[in-house]
């Protein structure tokens, strides 16, 4: 998967559902995606938080994309959090553990959306392992299902695991031909309490972690609260 900025909950079931997870990022960016901003309900509606990004383009790869330097924007995004969030139940911990990753001395997006889930993953006791396809796998002259299966080669892996927004991409038969066991995973999205009135699904995780502790969350992305079946 591509690295996102605190991406939503669905995101952190696959990471929690596998042993090593691979984050895609040395492919082109593609503006107004999930890499540098995530949804939040702020100010009484559904708002984007946006990490400000400098010279970015189609033509650069994710890994290539850089972080606009200063604070200005780290502190309005907390800002905004903090007029929205102070009174949820678990304000405090998260608004430390989101501040503590966006004012990283990270000049490039790419890192700074790793972090973002790597933290969140500590925080809730995940011991997933991640790596980079730029500086691990060395098969960026593939494309698509080639470079998957490549690198669940490289992997020993007998399982390769993705959203169910992937069954488009790959066909099952190509996978159990390299002896790889091709899996599409549901993501559910419990309802929980939230400001709003009516629940907002498939916000950012940072909203998930406001109104829920750790044990609560766990329970929402650990493997066996989701349904991953094949094609």
């Amino acid at each position: 998967m591509q690295p996102y900025l605190f991406p939503y909950i669905g995101y952190f079931q696959l990471v929690a559902a596998v042993d090593k997870f691979v984050f895609y990022d040395d492919v082109n960016f593609i503006k107004n995606g999930w890499i540098n901003r995530n949804r939040l309900f702020l100010a009484g509606d559904v708002r984007y938080i946006t990490v400000p990004l400098s010279g970015a383009s189609s033509f650069l790869k994710i890994n290539e994309v850089g972080v606009q330097p200063g604070d200005i924007w780290r502190r309005k995004i907390i800002e905004s959090m903090r007029q929205s969030y102070s009174k949820a139940p678990y304000f405090n911990n998260i608004k430390t553990l989101v501040s503590e990753i966006l004012f990283l001395e990270e000049n490039k997006i790419a890192n700074l959306a790793k972090a973002s889930i790597v933290a969140v993953c500590n925080y809730l006791d995940l011991d997933t392992q991640f790596v980079f396809t730029s500086t691990t796998y060395e098969n960026k002259y593939l494309n698509s299902a080639a470079r998957i299966i490549d690198i669940c080669r490289q992997e020993k892996a007998d399982s390769y695991f993705n959203l169910s927004g992937g069954k488009e991409l790959y066909d099952e038969s190509l996978f159990k031909s390299n002896g790889i066991d091709l899996y599409f995973m549901e993501s559910q999205l419990k309802k929980y309490q939230q400001f709003s009135e009516e629940f907002q699904p498939g916000l950012s995780i940072i909203d998930v972690l406001m109104f829920n502790d750790i044990n609560a969350v766990r329970e929402m992305v650990i493997a066996n609260n989701i349904n991953h079946e094949n094609t």
